[in-house]
């Protein structure tokens, strides 16, 4: 399956400053593709790319297989971390104007914008003004307005920023609902747990170079450590020297949690050794989270780039 979106070999320079050197990344069809990275490391400048709201110096980017054009503007939605809503008008009336910016029929716009409304639950709010509404709620009209025309391809900076875990738990459910309807999502975030639970795919760039690029499970199991976690009726001892402690916890009903390395030997070395100690509860291997895996990568590339 071709890939929807091609960033190939994209540069792009302010001043004296390189937002982006040579980055490129592929995005398939009907994924979530995770755009990740600390703070200054390029992301915005390359969604700003995507979006053509700014320019490459050097490169190409390539959407369904044509150079990206502005006629694309139509089929590719943005959702920026910084929202921007008219504050005194309508609700219903904003959300109208918006669809029909994007050449939207009116009778057919009015249909999607009730439906999403009632979804969201704020139909009741459809003659208010947005600065009568919470953060949370004006969030839902920023979403709403995003995916009113039902782009091809939905970029969400932060999208559940601001919402409490009811609201983002909402939020979260419609946007693996567009992905399985067929859209394609590149999630911007610095929530690792939002990556964990959705992202198929993910680039992490820093200091304006790409570090890290793949399938999310590809990508966790290439930072595994052969390290397992063991939980027993009673603490292990007598460690043979090839066998390393790394933590340990205690959990409630006296059951005690070892996370324990293996250089060298297999699992199979590992519950023997433990079964002649004591009764084993559950036994898995440790796979690093992305979290972990993030802020490893970034703290060994930091010296990258500018």
């Amino acid at each position: 399956m071709p890939p929807i979106l091609e960033v190939r070999k994209i540069v792009k320079k302010y001043d004296t400053h390189t937002a982006l050197n040579e980055v490129s990344i592929s995005v398939l069809p009907q994924t979530i593709f995770g755009l990740l990275g600390p703070n200054g490391a390029g992301k915005t400048s390359l969604i700003r790319l995507i979006t053509q709201i700014t320019a490459a110096d050097e490169g190409e980017i390539l959407f369904d297989g044509e150079k990206l054009q502005p006629k694309h503007t139509a089929q590719i939605g943005y959702l920026p971390e910084e929202r921007g809503l008219y504050k005194k008008m309508k609700i219903g009336e904003q959300l109208l104007y918006l669809a029909q910016l994007r050449d939207m029929p009116k009778q057919e716009a009015k249909i999607r914008i009730r439906q999403w409304l009632e979804k969201l639950d704020l139909m009741a709010w459809w003659n208010k003004n947005i600065e009568d509404l919470s953060k949370g709620m004006q969030q839902k009209v920023q979403f709403i307005a995003t995916v009113l025309n039902e782009p091809k391809l939905l970029i969400l900076d932060e999208p559940f920023s601001g919402f409490d875990p009811v609201n983002s738990n909402v939020i979260r459910d419609e946007i693996l609902e567009l992905r399985n309807k067929g859209c394609t999502i590149i999630f911007s975030t610095h929530r690792m747990d939002n990556v964990e639970e959705m992202c198929d795919y993910l680039t992490i760039i820093n200091k304006s170079q790409k570090i890290i690029d793949g399938k999310k499970n590809e990508v966790k199991n290439s930072f595994k450590t052969n390290t397992f976690v063991i939980d027993t009726q009673a603490a292990l001892t007598n460690y043979p020297i090839d066998f390393e402690l790394v933590a340990t916890n205690q959990l409630p009903d006296n059951i005690v949690r070892q996370h324990i390395k293996l250089p060298k030997r297999n699992t199979n070395d590992l519950l023997i050794w433990a079964a002649q100690q004591t009764t084993i509860d559950s036994f898995q291997e440790h796979l690093p989270t992305m979290h972990e895996i993030f802020v490893k990568v970034v703290n060994e590339n930091h010296g990258i780039g500018r």
